[in-house]
């Protein structure tokens, strides 16, 4: 038995900050401003397999409400979702998502950020699909505001019973 979910999210950059996108640190003179390191391809990554298991979003288990989520990793996020998939009786089957920013530029970090996902969750890289676009210069996102990001992900059922 096959399960899909779907992921967003989306995080204003400020000055002060390091960026993270996919657990990785990309040089920038701005970061995602948020409560956690606000790594917005994680956050929906999170959403995306959360849904797919029908267990709610990443709100509901990591509040920005509660301190103990202050400036936490991201990856440490996903790490629990991944966790909670496997104790859902699923496994992952494949991710596909896109990275929607206007700068810095991703293309020298796709592979490092596909190797960095393929290692968190326990799967192959050829399991994961990272996709980056511009804005082309409209909204937020184009005018290097904000970067926002759409996550798949699939899961199988461990064991298929009828």
């Amino acid at each position: 038995m096959y399960r899909i979910g779907i992921g967003y999210d989306i995080h204003r950059l400020s000055g002060g900050r390091k960026l993270f996108i996919g657990g990785v640190e990309i040089p920038h003179s701005k970061g995602l401003v948020g409560h956690s390191d606000a790594d917005v391809l994680l956050h929906a990554l999170c959403d995306a397999l959360l849904g797919a298991i029908a267990a709610g979003d990443i709100g509901e288990h990591f509040p920005d409400t509660d301190p103990q989520y202050q400036n936490i990793s991201s990856a440490e996020l996903l790490k629990k979702v991944a966790v909670l998939v496997k104790d859902m009786g699923f496994k992952i089957h494949n991710l596909d998502t896109v990275v929607i920013a206007q700068e810095p530029s991703l293309a020298l970090f796709k592979n490092k950020i596909q190797q960095n996902l393929a290692q968190i969750l326990g799967i192959s890289p050829a399991q994961v699909s990272i996709k980056a676009k511009t804005n082309n210069g409209l909204g937020d996102i184009g005018s290097s505001d904000a970067i926002a990001s759409f996550a798949v992900a699939c899961v199988i059922a461990k064991e298929v019973t009828c």
